[in-house]
C-alpha cells in the first residue's frame, strides 16, 4: 500500500484594503458583477470578474430559474463569455464575490464542485493556472495560487480517451 497526501498553501487577507491594486480592482469588479445577478428565489447573488492574459476584462453573474437547478453560477457565466469572447485565451486572475440578502456576504465563498471542474478543465485546456480571488463584501479575502488546487484528483477527457 501506498499513502499519499493532498495540500496546498493560498493566501489570506484580513481585508481587501491589503490587497495590490490590480487584485483590489478586480475583487471590487466581482463586487459589481453581483447586481447582474438574476437570484429571485435564493437571493444569493454571485459576481465573478476576470483579467485575461490579454489584459481585457470579463464579467459574470448567476442567473436562477425556477426548475432548480437549472440556473448558472457566475464562474460558468464568465467562462463561456470568456471562451466565447476571445476563443483560446487564458484567464490570469479571476475573482469571486457574493451579496448574501438574507444574511451576511462577510468571508469568501469557494467555488461550487461543477465550477471547480469546469475551471480545472479551462486551465488544462488553455495550459495555464487561473489565479482565484474569494471574498465577500467585506471581511477576509483568500487568494488560491491555481483554481485546480480546489479539485484533487479531478475527472478530465484523458479518461474519456
Amino acid at each position: 500500500m501506498e499513502k499519499k497526501e493532498f495540500a496546498f498553501s493560498f493566501e489570506v487577507y484580513g481585508s481587501a484594503d491589503e490587497l495590490n491594486r490590480d487584485d483590489a480592482a478586480l475583487l471590487r469588479l466581482a463586487r459589481e458583477a453581483t447586481k447582474k445577478s438574476y437570484a429571485p428565489y435564493s437571493r444569493f447573488r454571485v459576481g465573478a470578474a476576470a483579467r485575461l492574459l490579454s489584459g481585457e476584462l470579463v464579467t459574470g453573474a448567476n442567473q436562477e430559474n425556477a426548475s432548480f437547478p437549472a440556473g448558472l453560477c457566475a464562474e460558468g457565466v464568465l467562462l463561456a463569455t470568456a471562451s466565447s469572447l476571445y476563443p483560446g485565451m487564458a484567464i490570469d486572475t479571476l475573482a469571486v464575490s457574493y451579496d448574501n440578502e438574507r444574511g451576511p456576504s462577510d468571508r469568501p465563498i469557494s467555488p461550487c464542485g461543477i465550477c471547480r471542474q469546469s475551471l480545472q478543465e479551462f486551465e488544462q485546456r488553455t495550459g495555464r493556472p487561473v489565479r482565484l480571488i474569494m471574498g465577500g463584501r467585506e471581511g477576509k479575502v483568500y487568494v488560491i495560487p491555481q483554481a485546480s488546487l480546489l479539485l484533487p484528483l479531478a475527472f478530465s477527457g484523458d479518461e474519456l480517451a
